[in-house]
């Protein structure tokens, strides 16, 4: 028998950490069904007992005003698990226990884990235990320390024992009198509905009602229980005529009263309130001047991180995959017979070049996702929302609307999904149509080889001044979209809590960057292996010349010709070559396979790798002393972000790290950097224009129509007529803004 426990709590307070302590490796995410919402599961063994734990969106309440908190109540309602394990944060206990207050409410068998003790003794907070189990009507209370595994082996215990006894009646808020007749009057209604008091308790079911709850009420309505409605109605009158409140606003008060007893009986706080040092650190960065420098300088410091500390190891995989491998594959079919074959052309020019051109960059993403991961675990991505709230409110939205937006910074896909911890329908819709200006790690492999062709050392300036002009364009479009179609409609009010500081764990920062990285080698090994084999068969298909299959100038193969077609239109941007417009056709499926596309036009691979003869042993030893060095100058790239970053005062020329004494070498470019530059050199008609309509050709990446799937989620979350508009917009928007980046640019150089 499988013993189900769900995990509840706020966001903030740890619940994650826990969950991953519990069940280790033993995991399964995937999605609520119906819903686009992340569902987590998780198993792990108490003795002979499987437990099956059920980690829940994370929310403040159980209230129906967004998808988190129907998703929360209703797991908890109708799968009726063995129990729940409230998660709350000691240092914060009074706000975190209205939600466990709720939890209460829907008669579940409750543990109440205390996490993040070391922070509350740290402010010399004292929880008495066993005063706030006995006010909690003798349910477990546990004291840990997730991140630390504290408490964990205590908590495996009390799950068994509370899984495994009958359940116990729990307290629970005491309403005036006048509000509990009409509950039970109601209460004695609703038993009357049998398909209601299967579905629900009767008497959470009367509070819900007389509490307003938008899916209750839209509930009972599609059910056709008028009766019920208006007896609902009719006791709200009846109490506010009685006690001159409104029944949401008397049970909001008694569940406080409820929590401020508890809170009364059981914590102790220190008689000088001192503050923290994440109060402290506060002060300075979320100031209202100097929180936004500070912002742009982390971010500076992200993506020069990104771009600098990931660019040895992302030359080694480019020199292994795109060299090595190539020539082992050429040397292979060679030793078997079908060295000329078109079956060896599909595997070395579509499959290697295609999907080892996007591999390359893969080391790019896993720092991308480790910066991230450092900045959300020690609780800055809070701050980075609080900063911008300000920003935000001059396009009508609020700080809340910028966590999206920064999930954008990873995939636009769950971008779009994550607007619906918005509460108001206008600010979903626009923050979803901002967040495809946010660069997602798709698009960042293209600032990274364009970058590294044309600026060298400086590509981290290039992805940092792309990052920085997609939120400025969202800006902007969102400031637009106020004064014409949300015109006179006011910003929500903002609540956000600011967890406290704390250092991320190693464990958890590499479980997010190994999660985001595998859904991108899941796309290369579908997608971009598709798309790559789709593309070696367009380019193998002659259409001009004397060419025969597999046997033509890609110039004249069909994909050649067909991208000719469209390459006119970005001749004012300065790169209307065919080789760059087909790559943006094909980026509209996944803008990785922009990179992979360039990667096979341009004919990046060793095709013909049998030249000379290959040494395998040899060659594999090579890449391994390769690989060290890699590590070397991975340090060293690290060390120099800090005088890189002091260099960009006026008159401050600090010397950089040189392990390995190569300072002063020419850093060569791969052979797909080698073959952009020149192809980009000649589309724009001189070379000093060629890194001109490089930026131009990234800033046409950034803006234009993001991917097919992302496409699809607009679709999906918002209606056809708004993703039609974005495309629109997108699409016209990108052209425009590559024109004038590329025209203005010649004029200034």
């Amino acid at each position: 028998m499988t013993i189900h426990i769900a995990l509840a709590g706020n966001p903030n307070v740890g619940k994650s950490t826990i969950f991953n302590a519990l069940t280790g490796s033993r995991q399964h995410v995937g999605n609520w069904p119906g819903k686009t919402v992340e569902k987590k599961e998780g198993r792990f063994r108490i003795d002979d007992e499987e437990i099956l734990l059920v980690d829940l969106p994370g929310t403040y309440s159980l209230a129906a005003y967004s998808v988190e908190e129907i998703i929360a109540r209703d797991f908890i309602i109708h799968e009726r698990p063995n129990a729940v394990i409230a998660v709350v944060d000691s240092a914060n206990l009074e706000r975190n226990l209205y939600l466990v207050a709720q939890i209460l409410e829907l008669d579940v068998p409750v543990i109440l884990a205390l996490n993040m003790q070391d922070i509350a003794q740290s402010r010399g907070l004292k929880i008495d235990k066993a005063a706030l189990a006995q006010k909690l009507g003798g349910a477990p209370v546990v004291e840990t320390v997730g991140n630390r595994n504290r408490g964990l082996n205590d908590l495996k215990q009390v799950i068994h024992e509370v899984a495994t006894q009958p359940p116990q009646s729990l307290p629970q808020p005491v309403y005036p009198k006048a509000l509990e007749q009409a509950i039970t009057d109601l209460e004695s209604k609703i038993q009357t509905v049998p398909n209601l008091t299967e579905a629900y308790r009767a008497r959470w079911l009367a509070v819900k009602m007389l509490e307003n709850d938008p899916a209750i009420l839209e509930y009972l309505e599609e059910m056709g229980a008028t009766d019920l409605l208006a007896a609902g109605e009719a006791a709200q009158a009846q109490v506010e005529e009685k006690t001159g409140e409104d029944t949401e606003t008397l049970i909001v008060d008694r569940r406080y009263e409820f929590i401020g007893d508890i809170v009364g009986h059981a914590l102790e706080r220190p008689s000088d309130s001192t503050l923290t040092l994440s109060d402290r650190a506060d002060e300075i960065i979320t100031h209202r001047i100097w929180g936004l420098p500070i912002f742009l300088l982390i971010m500076w410091l992200v993506f020069q991180f990104t771009a600098n500390v990931s660019a040895p190891f992302l030359d080694w995989v480019d020199v292994f995959i795109n060299e090595r491998v190539a020539r082992w594959a050429g040397a292979l079919f060679d030793a078997v017979g079908l060295g000329d074959t078109w079956l060896s052309s599909v595997i070395i020019d579509g499959v290697i070049a295609g999907v080892g051109g996007v591999l390359v960059f893969v080391p790019v993403l896993l720092f991308l996702y480790m910066a991230l991961a450092l900045l959300e675990d020690s609780g800055y991505m809070a701050r980075a929302a609080f900063v911008m709230d300000r920003v935000m409110r001059t396009m009508g939205l609020h700080g809340k609307s910028f966590l999206p937006m920064i999930v954008g910074f990873g995939c636009t896909v769950p971008a779009v999904y994550a607007t619906r911890t918005l509460e108001n329908e206008k600010d979903r819709k626009l923050t979803g149509f901002l967040a495809t200006f946010m660069s997602c790690g798709a698009r960042l492999p293209v600032y990274v080889v364009f970058g590294t062709a044309f600026f060298g050392a400086a590509a981290g300036n290039l992805i940092f001044a792309m990052y920085m002009l997609g939120i400025g364009v969202a800006l902007a479009t969102g400031f637009a979209m106020k004064h014409t179609i949300y015109k006179g409609q006011p910003p929500a009010p903002f609540v956000m809590e600011l967890p406290p500081y704390r250092m991320p764990r190693p464990i958890d920062v590499w479980r997010q960057m190994w999660e985001r990285t595998r859904g991108f080698l899941v796309k290369a090994g579908t997608v971009i292996m598709s798309v790559s084999i789709v593309i070696w068969l367009l380019m193998a298909i002659p259409v001009r010349g004397d060419g025969a299959f597999n046997d033509v100038a890609p110039a004249e193969s069909l994909y050649g010709a067909a991208s000719g077609l469209i390459a006119p239109v970005f001749a004012p941007a300065g790169f209307g070559s065919w080789q760059a417009s087909g790559s943006l056709i094909t980026g509209f499926l996944a803008k990785e396979v922009v990179v992979s596309t360039m990667s096979q036009v341009y004919g990046v691979t060793e095709a013909d790798g049998t030249e000379e003869p290959v040494h395998f042993g040899a060659e594999l030893g090579e890449s391994v002393v390769d690989a060290g060095k890699a590590v070397a100058l991975t340090v060293q790239e690290i060390a120099n972000i800090l005088p890189r970053t002091i260099n960009l005062i006026p008159g401050i020329n600090l010397s950089e790290f040189d392990f390995l004494g190569n300072a002063g070498e020419e850093e060569e470019n791969s052979r797909l950097e080698t073959a952009l530059v020149a192809s980009f050199n000649e589309s724009a008609g001189s070379p000093a224009w060629g890194a001109i309509a490089a930026v131009a050709f990234n800033v046409f990446v950034l803006l234009y129509v993001p991917c097919m799937a992302a496409v699809a989620a607009m679709r999906h979350e918002f209606g056809a007529r708004w993703m039609w508009l974005q495309i629109g917009y997108t699409l016209g928007l990108a052209w425009l803004a590559a024109v004038l980046v590329f025209q203005i640019g010649k004029v200034v150089i």
